[in-house]
């Protein structure tokens, strides 16, 4: 049982050491993707979208607050009343908005890096498989706190060469 158990260990270190392990860099891949550049314009014009509606009815509450300070001492109570309501619906209105827009814009990123992600994570499972890999890390992740990268072949290259990026002469 010993001279087994001795043999299985051996085996087991020999496999480990055919093993290969590789890493990439997905902080070089990513913003170097047409996708990502498309995605992150994208995102500022709706961002800009959203500011430019929100100065609108910040515009529309200032003005109608001026309105309504210049004419509260002439106004009957009721209508006093009414236009300040209006005015805190406005507010509210407004509010609402930001929120929403927040909620949007957040999704919409989500989404659109969600869907790079998945295109580099095709990418390098595809190279990992092809290279036979065992493991393959990213090393801009900060999840892990070393690679040996003399000990683990970087396929920064060969993964942005499969997401489309085009490597400069």
């Amino acid at each position: 049982m010993k001279k087994f158990l001795v043999m299985a260990f051996a085996m087991m270190a020999m496999t480990a050491g055919a093993q290969k392990f590789a890493h990439f860099n997905s902080a070089d891949v990513i913003p170097n993707m047409k996708e990502y550049t498309t995605a992150q314009q994208e995102l500022e014009t709706m961002g800009k979208q959203y500011e430019q509606d929100l100065k609108l009815m910040q515009d529309e509450l200032q003005k109608k607050s001026d309105e309504y300070q210049k004419e509260q001492a002439n106004l009957l109570e009721n209508v006093r009343q009414r236009r300040e309501q209006e005015l805190q619906d406005l507010y509210q209105r407004l509010q609402q908005s930001y929120q929403d827009n927040q909620q949007a814009l957040a999704k919409a990123q989500q989404e659109k890096l969600g869907a790079i992600q998945e295109k580099v994570l095709a990418a390098v499972k595809k190279v990992g498989e092809a290279g036979g890999y065992v493991y393959v890390v990213d090393v801009s992740s900060g999840v892990i706190p070393f690679v040996n990268t003399a000990l683990s072949t970087d396929i920064t290259a060969e993964v942005k060469k499969e997401v489309g990026i085009v490597a400069a002469p």
